[in-house]
């Protein structure tokens, strides 16, 4: 099975079929935040130091960094993005522009191999972004659609996700270092969603052999209680073969989800990720062993 390798100045990860979930902190994103927006655009970025940390502290394995803002320079401002992040965190980084100018003002700063999010199926789009991918080196999402929109078939988003993978080849990209978005979508507007992403989730697994991700927080769209939906979603995305996915892992609920399958799918030995993360204190005064003790006790008296 693949891995895909990114990495910053001084960590190295993989993402992989037998690899813990990789969860990409989805905070440093304008879209949707007004104040998060007025404040980069001004050159302040202490909401985005703020966030990044408390994203890995959560427990994210990658930080997504986004600085689409109405008539700002984004190129710049991403690029300033870029340079904070890595200055504060080690972390590997996803660069999230659909300016192609913006990319490569981030790649041109990024130290290691980033995640590049995003290209699309769109010829247009194919050869201009994938050129930038080649020249510095770094991974690419490949996101599941063309000129002819968005498809509610997932046989032909996978025939999409299949010629991006056959013309990043073209240009000396390989297979490693294209992960596809198969596009999730919500299922409170189309009831079969979930089911159409976990077929495709492993066909491209299985047949293309390719890394996944995807945002989310798109399946529960519109619907109450997002979080417990999301977190479902998850678990068997994950249990399909998705190995990656942009996510917020402030949200308790959902990194449960992953680390729970984690744990299902074998991919934390001995459980030692789980138990740090939830294992309660003993109390004070009561070592392991005596808790333990007691809870035998109270076993035999049952």
């Amino acid at each position: 099975m693949v891995d895909t390798i990114v990495s910053s100045a001084t960590k190295e990860i993989a993402i992989g079929f037998e690899r813990p979930f990789c969860v990409i902190g989805e905070r440093i994103n304008p879209t949707g935040r007004k104040l998060l927006a007025a404040e980069m655009a001004a050159g302040d970025f202490s909401r985005v130091e703020a966030d990044a940390r408390a994203q890995v502290e959560a427990g994210a394995t990658m930080l997504d960094v986004n600085a689409g803002i109405p008539l700002a320079d984004e190129p710049a401002i991403l690029a300033q993005s870029i340079k904070l992040v890595q200055s504060i965190t080690d972390v590997p980084l996803s660069i999230d522009s659909s300016i192609v100018e913006a990319l490569e003002a981030g790649l041109s700063v990024y130290q290691g191999k980033a995640l590049v999010n995003s290209v699309t199926g769109e010829e247009e789009r194919l050869e201009v972004v994938l050129p930038l991918i080649k020249k510095y080196g770094a991974a690419v999402v490949a996101i599941s659609n063309d000129e002819t929109g968005i498809s509610e078939d997932p046989d032909v988003r996978y025939e999409v996700a299949k010629k991006i993978v056959e013309r990043a080849a073209d240009y000396g990209i390989p297979r490693a270092d294209v992960v596809v978005d198969p596009l999730v979508m919500p299922v409170g507007a189309l009831n079969l969603a979930g089911h159409s992403a976990m077929r495709l989730i492993r066909r491209l697994r299985d047949e293309l052999g390719v890394n996944t991700t995807c945002g989310a927080s798109n399946i529960s769209f519109g619907l109450p209680n997002r979080h417990a939906l999301n977190a479902a979603f998850l678990t068997m995305a994950i249990g399909s073969g998705m190995t990656s996915a942009i996510m917020n892992p402030l949200h308790a609920e959902e990194m449960a989800g992953v680390m729970g399958a984690d744990v299902m799918m074998g991919h934390d030995p001995e459980c030692r990720r789980w138990i740090r993360r939830f294992r309660e204190p003993a109390a004070e005064g009561q070592d392991a062993l005596g808790a333990r003790g007691g809870r035998e006790r109270r076993r035999r008296r049952a």
